[in-house]
C-alpha cells in the first residue's frame, strides 16, 4: 500500500471486458443466494497491499477459517502497477477470483460484464451495517444494485495560513466553508495583497464540480452533464479568481508538489494535505506551523467528497455463501477498525467514525487531522462517476485550462469536455 493514499484511489484504466467472460468458477454463473452453508476453497486479491499488511491479513483470514471451518482462503497480491489490466485479462481468461479488491471505477466494467453479484440482492441484510453513501458509491450509472462492499475511505481537510488571513482583514477563525464564500475571500486576498498571494493553487476538477452542485451524468448513465448553467457558472467564476490572481498563475500545470511548496512559501493561504504535511511545517516551515488552520473541503452542497475502496463478489463463484461471508467479514466494523489504526485510512461502516480514537483529541498533529477528516467523512460522497475515465479528466483539464486562458469561453469550454467525455464513454 503506497503513500500517500492517492495513488490507489487514482482512476484507472478503462477494462475491456467481453460479456461472455466467465469467472473463477468455471462454466456457468453462480448463484446471488448466499444463505447456505458458508463453506468451500476461495480466492481473495488484494491491490498492493502484502508488502506492508501481510501479518494483518494473515490473521484476518486465519480468523475467518476458524469461524467459519470447512472454509479456506487463498489470498493473492497484485502490484499496483497494471492492476486494471490484470483484472481484464482474469475476467476474460475466466480466472478472476472470488473475491476482489476494487475502486468504483474498476467494478464498473465488471458489473456491466456481469462478472460482479449484485449485493442488492445477495448482501442486502448487511446494507445498514455501512455509511449511506459508502454503500452507494459502488452502484452503476444505469444498472440496478450494488456491485461491491465499501471497504476503507479516504478524505483530505484544507489547510490554511491564518496570518495571511489575518493580513487580509479577513477572519482567520472563520475560513470558507462554501464556494461562494471561498470566492470573496479569495478577491478579497487578492486585492489586498496587490495579487501576491493566491487563495488556491488548483484549477476545478469533476469533484469540485459535484461539491458546487452540479449533475454530473444524466440519471441513465449514458451521457455527462457537467456542462450547464451552474457547471458553467461556477467556472465562471473560477476565471474570475484566475484573471484577478486568487487563483496561481501557474495553477494551469500544478501538480500536488508543487502546490504544496506553494503554501510552504506563502504564495497560496489554502491547500490539501495529510499528517505528514503538517510534520514537514513544523520542521521546514515553523512559521507557517504556527499559524495552520485545518478546515473541511469547500462544498455548497453540505457534503465532502470522498474516496472509497471496496471488495467485490465474482458473480461465478461456485461458493457464493463463502464468498459473500468473506468479503463481508473483510469490511465488518470490527476488521475494518483493526486496519484504521494500521494506515491511514477510515472505516466505511456506520458509526465506527464516532470511535474515541476518530474523535478523542490527544495533542498530536496526526490525531488533529485524522478528527478533522472523520468528522466530515460521516456524510461524505463519492462525487467522481465510476464512469469518468483518466482520458476524461485529462480532456476536461485541458478544457478548462482554456477557458482560464480566455481562448474559450466557460461554455464552448464545458460543452467541449462533455462532448469529449461522452464520446469517451460511447468507445467504452
Amino acid at each position: 500500500m503506497p503513500m500517500p493514499r492517492r495513488a490507489l484511489f487514482a482512476a484507472a484504466a478503462a477494462l475491456v471486458l467481453p460479456l461472455s467472460a466467465c469467472g473463477s468458477g468455471g462454466g456457468g454463473g453462480g448463484s446471488t443466494d448466499a444463505s447456505g452453508k458458508v463453506e468451500g476453497n476461495i480466492t481473495f486479491e488484494t491491490w498492493n497491499l502484502r508488502a506492508n499488511f501481510t501479518p494483518y491479513f494473515q490473521g484476518l483470514i486465519a480468523d475467518f477459517e476458524k469461524k467459519y471451518p470447512g472454509t479456506h482462503v487463498k489470498w493473492i497480491d497484485q502490484p499496483a502497477e497494471g492492476y486494471a489490466d490484470k483484472l481484464s485479462a482474469d475476467a476474460a481468461g475466466g480466472t478472476l477470483p472470488d473475491v476482489v479488491n476494487v475502486s468504483p471505477d474498476l467494478v464498473a466494467p465488471l458489473a456491466r460484464a456481469g462478472l460482479a453479484m449484485d449485493l442488492d440482492k445477495a448482501a442486502a441484510t448487511y446494507k445498514s451495517e455501512y455509511l449511506a453513501g459508502a454503500w452507494a458509491s459502488h452502484r452503476i450509472p444505469g444498472m440496478s444494485g450494488t456491485y461491491a462492499f465499501p471497504w476503507y475511505l479516504n478524505t483530505g481537510p484544507l489547510f490554511y495560513n491564518k496570518s495571511l488571513f489575518t493580513e487580509a482583514g479577513l477572519n482567520p477563525g472563520r475560513p470558507p466553508r462554501t464556494y461562494g464564500e471561498l470566492f470573496a475571500d479569495a478577491l478579497q486576498m487578492a486585492k489586498k495583497s496587490g495579487g501576491k498571494v493566491a487563495t488556491l493553487a488548483n484549477v476545478p476538477t469533476i469533484e469540485d464540480f459535484g461539491r458546487y452542485g452540479v449533475p454530473l451524468m444524466n440519471r441513465q448513465g449514458t451521457a455527462f452533464a457537467f456542462n450547464d448553467a451552474k457547471g458553467v457558472e461556477l467556472l465562471t467564476r473560477y476565471k474570475e479568481l484566475y484573471d484577478a490572481r486568487a487563483l496561481d498563475p501557474q495553477a494551469l500545470t500544478a501538480t500536488p508538489e508543487s502546490s504544496g511548496k506553494k503554501f510552504l512559501t506563502g504564495a497560496v493561504a489554502m491547500n490539501p494535505g495529510s499528517a505528514l504535511d503538517l510534520d514537514n511545517f513544523k520542521k521546514n516551515a515553523p512559521g507557517l506551523y504556527k499559524n495552520i488552520g485545518i478546515t473541511d473541503q469547500i462544498t455548497s452542497t453540505g457534503h465532502v467528497n470522498m474516496y472509497v475502496m471496496g471488495v467485490m463478489v465474482n458473480s461465478r463463484t461456485r461458493h457464493t455463501p463463502a464468498a459473500v461471508a468473506f468479503a463481508h467479514f473483510v469490511t465488518d466494523a470490527q476488521n475494518q477498525m483493526s486496519f484504521a489504526k494500521k494506515v491511514a485510512i477510515f472505516p466505511s461502516t456506520a458509526g465506527s467514525l464516532s470511535d474515541p480514537y476518530f474523535t478523542k483529541e490527544d495533542g498530536t498533529d496526526e490525531t488533529r487531522v485524522r478528527i478533522a477528516a472523520a468528522t466530515s467523512l460521516k456524510s461524505a460522497v463519492n462525487y467522481t462517476p465510476v464512469l469518468f475515465s483518466d482520458q476524461m479528466k485529462t480532456a476536461l483539464r485541458n478544457e478548462v485550462a482554456k477557458a482560464l486562458q480566455g481562448k474559450e469561453s466557460p461554455e464552448e469550454a464545458l460543452d467541449n469536455a462533455v462532448k469529449a467525455a461522452d464520446r469517451l464513454l460511447q468507445q467504452g
